[in-house]
């Protein structure tokens, strides 16, 4: 679990460059325009419960919009936010969502969006791949920026949940395991099933929703060196050849999906000031390459510099 927040000994211009560096390699690139004072004080509590991303931020009045283009790295993630205090308001497309406390709505990071805040407030946010979600594209346009209520119906019992994790953000990472990954994501899927309508049972043969399980669980254990077609194929009692034929629909290749994620979340290590610590080759063996001559070869490949001079910049 990290716990950052802004420096208290530098100017506000200062702060603010530093929240929105820290916000957007947390989340997906931002712009932060705060909305009144000359002061900006911010705290983002953040841990990793298997490929859920649970944040506690805290904030004063301003505004969040994503930049141009959106990152790649967070193009098959959605975000769930639920107001813990404060008011917010929440605009992405078409749809428009007022949260106050007890208020959640989901958004989907491939598209751009703004956060509204006209208070000091906190609020709970899970970002985790949309393949968790298990609910078709069609539908989850449907739900994006509504605000769905914890006050009432299935969310009476979804809050509690939802606000325990708030309060355990500290602890999650020693307590947390990849089931309860799987519940968060299915409680929220089912509580906005319930609030808009949204049918989760699936309307095709089931190729789509089995190649989105598929694409979660390599998510789930992108870190694990022993991922490989047969484990996956194998965790989901299909044959090697049905798995590539699942992804290759969707223009993927197994290593190269897995290589892509790995070296996203290396790069997105490498610029981590609080990872400075750790060797560039430890950064790759973190997430499952086989060594610092393997890591170090496929990070230039990719991105057409080394991972030193990818952390130096």
């Amino acid at each position: 679990m990290s716990s950052i927040t802004t420096p208290s000994d530098e100017n506000t211009a200062t702060r603010l460059e530093f929240w929105r560096d820290i916000v957007s390699r947390s989340f997906v690139p931002l712009d932060i325009v705060p909305r009144e004072g000359p002061d900006f004080h911010a705290q983002l509590r953040i841990a990793r419960v298997g490929p859920v991303q649970v944040s506690v931020v805290t904030t004063p009045p301003h505004t969040a919009r994503t930049r141009r283009p959106v990152g790649s790295e967070a193009s098959d993630h959605v975000k769930v936010s639920l107001q813990l205090t404060g008011h917010c308001v929440l605009t992405q497309g078409d749809h428009q969502a007022e949260l106050k406390p007890g208020e959640l709505a989901v958004y989907d990071t491939r598209h751009q969006y703004t956060l509204d805040t006209d208070r000091p407030g906190r609020s709970l946010a899970l970002m985790f791949p949309r393949a968790m979600l298990r609910m078709p594209e069609r539908d989850l346009a449907r739900v994006t920026a509504v605000s769905v209520s914890c006050r009432d119906g299935l969310g009476t019992l979804v809050r509690p949940f939802l606000y325990g994790l708030a309060r355990q953000v500290d602890e999650l990472e020693s307590l947390g395991t990849p089931r309860l990954a799987d519940n968060v994501a299915d409680l929220v899927g089912t509580l906005l099933a319930e609030r808009t309508g949204v049918d989760l049972t699936p309307r095709d043969d089931g190729r789509q929703v089995l190649t989105q399980r598929i694409l979660a669980y390599m998510e789930q254990w992108l870190a694990d060196p022993e991922l490989d077609p047969d484990r996956i194929a194998a965790a989901h009692h299909i044959s090697r050849r049905y798995l590539y034929k699942l992804l290759a629909e969707h223009g993927y290749t197994v290593s190269g999906w897995i290589r892509e994620h790995r070296l996203a979340r290396c790069r997105r290590d490498l610029a981590d000031p609080t990872l400075s610590h750790l060797p560039v080759g430890a950064i790759g063996s973190r997430w499952g390459f086989s060594g610092p001559a393997h890591f170090s070869h496929a990070f230039r490949t990719a991105y057409g510099i080394s991972p030193s001079e990818a952390r130096t910049a």
